[in-house]
């Protein structure tokens, strides 16, 4: 550390960096999760057409699938807390815009820019993370860190929804988020800064060429079961409001199932990592994907009103795979080139993410919902077997 920081104790800045990745992640997931709110009131206000939608929805996760990398590589030369507030001062910039966007073409450029800055968040968190914890507390604060975005996701959305019924406009609420998330890139920065966290810059020594994966075969394996996980998590919660309604649920208590169901997912994250902390990574991982298993099965044929309140304890299930997953990366790499391996993750979950609902919608469009259901329990058994497979093995 430089002799210009704070003295503060390792517990200290320990907590430091935990809460300014948790703010980081809470501000940017809750962002992108308004989408599913703001979209709609987008549509009738600029007269956009479905199509336009759903360009409008799938642009953001694009610019961040495509952009995980480059903040994975930038990392060792600019630093981890430059990028943070970037990317956060990115996101104000792209919603203070999209506030004031008069058609489909200026909003889509406001909500790349915003896609542009969400890209750099999840890598370098997780890169502080593992560079500040060690082997014994690093699952519990990716646990931690992990279930801030589903709190984020929770409380903006929420907010949005309430602001905009109490009868504010949809552009005014957006510019609350823009500014949100100014103040969120100020406390990160004042955060990191007061921890005295070492910022790297031009003359950083790094070797480009290198990523820093010790265990390729195992790594391969955490990636691949990553990608094969956001498939689930993201089919499952973009047809979850469809599949209440095809059991007779109205399209309010639908929603409100979805919003039942992030919360289980941010208990479902924390838990996670306390779980795997606790009995390791691959009991852990086999229990919540044979529970999430037995999970997505009960949906199949639970009643609409028992499904509803069973939610939150099977998303819980569902999610609390992911906390182990981005845990093992950090055994998989070397600490000091971290955001460039969580960089390959993030982006393969982002795929996943986007590749998985588009499948799943044809399947139930070609055969029934049930079908999906189906297919999300054979994609977790599939994860489940390529974990399991690797896990020990430290090839390459």
């Amino acid at each position: 550390m430089g002799t210009d920081t704070f003295k503060l104790d390792a517990p200290d800045i320990r907590r430091r960096v935990l809460v300014s990745a948790s703010v980081a992640h809470a501000c940017q997931d809750g962002m992108v999760a308004v989408h599913y709110v703001l979209l709609p009131l987008l549509s009738l206000s600029l007269g956009l057409s479905y199509t336009q939608v759903g360009v409008l929805e799938g642009a953001g996760s694009v610019a961040m699938s495509c952009l995980e990398i480059p903040s994975g590589l930038l990392a060792r030369r600019f630093g981890e807390r430059r990028l943070l507030v970037a990317g956060l001062t990115g996101a104000a910039a792209g919603y203070g815009g999209l506030a004031f966007a008069n058609g489909f073409y200026t909003a889509l450029v406001f909500i790349l820019i915003a896609g542009c800055g969400a890209a750099f968040q999840h890598a370098l968190s997780s890169s502080l993370l593992v560079q500040h914890f060690d082997a014994g507390s690093r699952r519990r604060a990716l646990g931690s860190y992990n279930a801030s975005g589903d709190v984020g996701k929770l409380l903006y959305t929420g907010v949005f929804s309430v602001l905009v019924g109490a009868g504010l406009s949809w552009n005014s609420v957006v510019t609350c988020m823009a500014i949100a998330a100014l103040v969120s890139a100020g406390a990160v920065y004042w955060l990191l800064r007061q921890a005295g966290f070492p910022q790297r810059g031009a003359g950083a020594e790094t070797d480009s060429r290198r990523w820093g994966i010790r265990f390729k075969q195992r790594f391969a394996g955490v990636v691949t079961t990553v990608f094969l996980d956001s498939i689930v998590q993201a089919g499952f919660f973009t047809f979850i409001a469809l599949i209440l309604i095809d059991k007779g649920l109205s399209a309010g208590p639908a929603s409100f199932g979805v919003v039942l169901t992030l919360a289980g997912g941010a208990c479902g994250k924390f838990a996670g990592g306390y779980l795997a902390a606790s009995i390791g990574d691959k009991i852990a991982f086999l229990a919540i994907q044979l529970i999430t298993v037995a999970g997505l099965f009960c949906v199949m044929f639970l009643p609409a009103n028992t499904l509803l309140v069973a939610l939150p304890f099977i998303w819980l299930f569902v999610q609390g795979s992911s906390t182990i997953s981005y845990g093992a990366v950090a055994d998989c790499c070397e600490e000091n080139q971290s955001a460039r391996a969580y960089s390959l993750v993030y982006t393969a979950s982002s795929i996943g993410s986007v590749v998985g609902p588009l499948l799943l919608g044809v399947v139930a469009d070609f055969v029934n919902l049930n079908a999906l259901i189906v297919v999300l329990m054979g994609v977790t058994l599939l994860s489940l077997t390529v974990l399991m497979s690797l896990t020990g093995k430290s090839a390459g």
